[in-house]
């Protein structure tokens, strides 16, 4: 069956390279492997950083040997939740559509190091909420200084010898020794804590081959339609818009503390989303699907205006002065508008 960006947009599916996921996961437990980040974080970028499930996912489809850009349909739903824009993350079940990976709840019923020993050595990957301050590739922010709740998958572990092999953010990294200890709570000042809860834990397991060529770019436009069935129905830009004064006060009241989680939550998941979304209609567009230019540009100026407004509001909020951003965001709205109604209109 075509899907309705097919139907609407005239254009062939052209092949794309094979991949080498299933090989790349059946070795996954053999050793730490080596892996370069995938182009969606790489080159000329507004966000080098998006969030740690996104950044995760990207990498490791990647070091499954897949394209993660063919996922990104879904960028098109986000909304704003009244005190932040939807964290976005891959849906699941599209994950497993397009490349075959399910991803299950396991269950923790002794200790974390032993069930994920398991899973890897069964070459899936474990994705785990893990303490920052173990973390050394986050040396320029949490490692060693605060406690911030992340996400990993972890595809290779060594008891013996106390290291491990994990995807985190735009990268896949190594930790071993006392990092090693911290990530599965075998600290001493851990066995003080039994009625520590553990964490919630996902794994990663190849269920079938996945899509490619045609398919795979054909299957994605079909998503995309569905998404696009689910966006919001009122310019998310202008909702954030009318309540941004009350926000204003706050950060003015509470200073560049609070600063930095708002921007993460608002200003960066904005921007990043529709770079994100940017970069996905210039991929659907090298398969062969018809998509003006200038939608994938309006999505990319959302992502730079984002910018300029995070670095507009430290500035501000640093002086202790007020503003209102008004022309960041006429310059927001009216790119929403050039993204999403058009870009819907295209599978009518």
């Amino acid at each position: 069956m075509s899907s309705p960006l097919t139907t609407a947009l005239p254009g062939t599916s052209e092949a794309l390279p094979p991949h080498t996921g299933l090989s790349a996961r059946s070795t996954a437990g053999a050793g730490l492997r080596e892996h370069a980040p995938h182009a969606l974080h790489q080159g000329e970028r507004v966000w080098q950083e998006t969030n740690c499930y996104v950044d995760l996912w990207i990498e490791l489809l990647h070091g499954f040997g897949l394209d993660p850009r063919a996922a990104l349909a879904f960028t098109v739903t986000q909304d704003f939740e009244g005190d932040q824009f939807t964290f976005f993350k891959f849906p699941l079940e599209d994950l497993e559509r397009l490349y075959g990976t399910q991803v299950q709840e396991l269950a923790i019923y002794d200790s974390l190091e032993a069930r994920v020993l398991a899973q890897t050595l069964r070459g899936h990957t474990v994705l785990v909420e893990v303490d920052g301050y173990y973390l050394p590739n986050t040396r320029a922010t949490s490692y060693r200084r605060e406690h911030p709740k992340t996400t990993v998958g972890i595809d290779f572990i060594d008891p013996a010898s106390r290291r491990l092999g994990y995807f985190h953010n735009t990268g896949y990294h190594r930790l071993d020794g006392e990092d090693y200890d911290g990530v599965f709570r075998k600290l001493p000042q851990f066995a003080q804590q039994p009625d520590l809860l553990f964490p919630y834990v996902e794994f990663a397991k190849q269920t079938r081959p996945a899509l490619e060529g045609a398919a795979l770019a054909d299957a994605s436009a079909e998503l995309l339609g569905a998404h696009l069935l689910r966006r919001p129905l009122r310019n998310p830009v202008s909702q954030w818009r009318a309540v941004f004064p009350a926000h204003l006060d706050l950060l003015l009241e509470r200073g560049e503390a609070f600063f930095h989680p708002y921007s993460f939550n608002l200003m960066r998941q904005l921007g990043a989303n529709f770079e994100f979304l940017s970069k996905y209609l210039l991929w659907l567009s090298a398969q062969g699907f018809e998509i003006p230019r200038s939608i994938p540009e309006a999505a990319q100026r959302i992502a730079a205006e984002s910018m300029v407004m995070q670095f507009r509001l430290v500035r501000a909020i640093a002086r202790g002065r007020r503003d209102a951003c008004e022309d960041c965001f006429d310059v927001l709205e009216s790119a929403y508008e050039k993204t999403l109604p058009p870009l819907a209109a295209l599978v009518r």
